[in-house]
Formats: structure tokens, C-alpha cells, sequence
């Protein structure tokens, strides 16, 4: 009798990653997403304590990636108080194993689906080629405008922090 225990038409195949599970975070990822922003080396790292109460107060607007059980990414934003129709997006990280296969515009996609807003804004700093493609790539898919203006400057900063670009996209449909 044949073995039909690794019948590759039933058995997915070892080596093609599943595809990404997008979900609201928790306070178990409030970990993962400190360790995640850390291990970049170019996110403004927040303390431990701040990740977590992102987890628990602003879990409804942020979202995070697992992939076959990994913790890929994670998007954290939060609707503007003075805008409650501008979801403004905090940081986006993606980690370096899963870079490359789309997972940033899936989680920013899945939260604009599930939160709906009518505009969308980041900060952006100059040198930042990957977010400046995925704002305004996102921009593009949805036919809205993208403005782009210096918000936080050097002499804003108590550091040496470079300017910060706000990008305002919409109106959305």
C-alpha cells in the first residue's frame, strides 16, 4: 500500500511560510513589539511599560503579525482626540526574517479595514525610504491624496532627532 502520509497535494509544504495572521494585540505582545522595535535599530524604542499600555488602551487601532506562530510585526496607531476620524499611525515594524513578503501593507491594509477611518497620518523622517514607499504606495491603491509637511523639527527635540514629516492621507474611501 502506497504512503499517502506526505501526499504533496494534502501536506502543505514545510518550506512556504503560512500566511499572515493579523489581530488585535494583547498584553502577552506587549514584549514581542518592545524586543521587535529594539531589534530594528532605527525605531524610536519607547519603554517596556508604554508597549504594553499600547496593548491594552489603543489595542482597537493598533494590530500585530504572527506567522506560523512567530511574532512578525506589528503596527501601533491611535484615532487623534482634536480627529476622531484620523487614525494617526505610530510605528510600524516588521522583523528582519519576514521583511520582504508584503507584511507591512497587509497589517496597514487590515487595520484601515477594521478601523475605518476617513484619513490616515504618519511621521516619517527623510531617510526613511521603506515607510515614504508604503505610505504613499497605500495612498496610491486608494486614490487619496498625500501631503507631505515638516512637523517636529530639530529645535523642537531636546535631542538630536531629525525632522519628522507628518503625512496626511485621504480623505479614504
Amino acid at each position: 500500500m502506497p504512503d499517502i502520509s506526505a501526499d504533496p497535494v494534502t501536506d502543505p509544504d514545510p518550506t512556504v511560510p503560512s500566511p499572515p495572521e493579523f489581530r488585535s494585540p494583547t498584553l502577552a505582545d506587549g514584549s514581542p513589539m518592545w524586543r521587535l522595535a529594539r531589534d530594528t535599530g532605527v525605531l524610536d524604542l519607547n519603554s517596556s511599560y508604554a508597549y504594553l499600555l499600547w496593548c491594552r488602551d489603543f489595542a482597537q487601532t493598533s494590530v500585530v503579525a504572527v506567522i506560523d506562530g512567530a511574532f512578525a510585526g506589528f503596527i501601533t496607531g491611535y484615532l487623534r482626540p482634536d480627529a476622531p476620524g484620523t487614525l494617526m499611525i505610530w510605528q510600524v515594524a516588521t522583523d528582519a526574517r519576514f521583511r520582504g513578503r508584503g507584511l507591512a501593507k497587509g497589517m496597514l491594509d487590515h487595520l484601515v479595514e477594521a478601523t475605518r477611518p476617513d484619513r490616515l497620518e504618519t511621521t516619517i523622517t527623510a531617510d526613511n525610504t521603506a515607510s515614504i514607499s508604503l505610505f504613499t504606495g497605500f495612498a496610491d491603491r486608494r486614490g487619496a491624496t498625500c501631503s507631505r509637511t515638516a512637523l517636529f523639527t530639530p529645535e523642537h527635540y531636546p535631542d538630536s532627532h531629525e525632522t519628522e514629516y507628518l503625512f496626511e492621507i485621504g480623505p479614504l474611501s
